[in-house]
């Protein structure tokens, strides 16, 4: 697939530099790479992180003149890292530097490439935990019901609301990622349960229920607007885009970001519905546990920002209305 933008220039200059490595350091970066595609089940983002991270770590070791992956140090990490530092590296991108520099110093050693584990020590940076972008109930509504409701499309462009109003609903009120709704197909929306079976991070399979307003977007979309879209390379993908194919996530994002200024909402992206649909079922009482499966969350930690969220409504709220706040 040929890049474009910003992207295709990160790509090219990442190629670049990793020609103009020493063979050694070249031919481990390839195995590297062959690792994490098919040993470590990483998604393909993943992978080009890791990659990028690991050529960039690789050509600062040979500006010290190292030449062979035996050659390098916990020194030389360090240095790479502090370099990236001064350079304005923010502090998310230094911690997935350290972790792919640490998964590849392990990877290297058990391989033989490294006596020892040079970087198994290494720390990573704190990244700066941000409270998440979250829209009140009244605005998540507003924004998933945007789109309005439509009869039977009487052409492309009805049956193109039709698929937006199926996005919305399906985002929020699954809390499902822009990645994972793009990637269900047809089979994966069970119907009679009202649930979709979800392949998120890591391979790792969750299933997530949805309410009664993304089953009538849902019908709707599939019994008037899918039919209107579809093409012969269309397969089982659930929802689709202007020509028929698989949609993408960055169109996905496109279409919440349009809405939501058309509608005079705040900047709102796929993931800030997320962000809203976990805030809104912890504050209606739902369990923390339930909540970081249906996030498909591995760790509990990463579920609990959202606690935080409704901490500092609440905070709000209290400065707003008490007399002694």
């Amino acid at each position: 697939m040929r890049r474009t933008g910003a992207e295709g220039r990160d790509a090219r200059g990442t190629r670049d530099v990793h020609a103009a490595l020493p063979e050694p350091l070249r031919d481990a970066v390839d195995e590297f790479a062959r690792h994490l595609a098919s040993g470590r089940s990483r998604s393909t983002h993943t992978v080009r992180a890791y990659v990028a991270d690991l050529v960039s770590l690789l050509d600062h070791a040979s500006r010290m003149g190292c030449t062979q992956v035996a050659e390098l140090s916990l020194d030389t990490v360090r240095s790479w890292l502090a370099r990236q530092r001064t350079t304005g590296a923010a502090r998310t991108s230094l911690a997935r530097r350290a972790a792919a520099a640490r998964t590849f110093s392990a990877w290297a050693h058990r391989g033989g490439l490294l006596p020892v584990d040079i970087a198994a020590t290494l720390a990573s940076p704190r990244p700066q935990r941000t409270l998440p972008t979250v829209l009140r109930a009244d605005q998540a509504a507003l924004l998933v019901e945007a789109p309005g409701d439509t009869g039977p499309p009487e052409d492309a462009d009805e049956a193109v609301r039709l698929r937006d109003r199926m996005l919305l609903e399906l985002l929020y009120g699954t809390a499902i990622r822009v990645s994972e709704a793009c990637g269900l197909d047809t089979a994966d929306v069970d119907q009679g349960r009202r649930v979709v079976r979800v392949r998120g991070k890591g391979g790792r399979e969750r299933t997530v229920p949805y309410g009664v307003p993304a089953q009538r977007a849902l019908d709707d979309w599939l019994r008037h607007g899918r039919p209107v879209l579809a093409v012969s390379h269309s397969r089982d993908a659930l929802l689709l885009g202007a020509r028929g194919g698989r949609l993408h996530p960055t169109t996905a994002r496109r279409i919440v970001g349009g809405y939501a200024e058309a509608a005079g909402l705040p900047r709102t992206s796929p993931h800030a519905l997320r962000h809203s649909a976990a805030t809104h079922l912890l504050e209606g009482g739902a369990d923390l546990r339930a909540v970081q499966e249906l996030l498909g969350h591995s760790s509990l930690a990463s579920t609990q920002v959202y606690t935080h969220v409704s901490v500092e409504r609440l905070r709000a709220a209290y400065r707003q209305a008490h007399p002694r706040a």
